[in-house]
């Protein structure tokens, strides 16, 4: 089995928990009640979403070649 690389966004709600995005995957959003409820949520919802790609035959992105940086501007 191949590994493949996902950068995961973790956005706070007002309510409680964490909405989850992953970039590379449009439409793969989850969430979770704490950080690692939100992250074992993504993990699943990444592997059902890339099975669901390779069932169809579809290629299969992923974020290995990607780099991230944060930039801080001044307001």
């Amino acid at each position: 089995m191949s590994q493949r690389t996902y950068r995961v966004l973790l956005t706070p709600e007002p309510e409680g928990g964490f909405t989850v995005s992953v970039p590379a995957l449009p439409g793969c959003i989850t969430y979770g009640e704490s950080i690692d409820h939100a992250l074992s949520m993504a993990k699943e919802a990444i592997e059902l979403y890339v099975e669901t790609l390779e069932a169809e035959g579809d290629p299969v992105p992923d974020d290995s070649k990607t780099f991230e940086y944060s930039l801080v501007l001044a307001s």
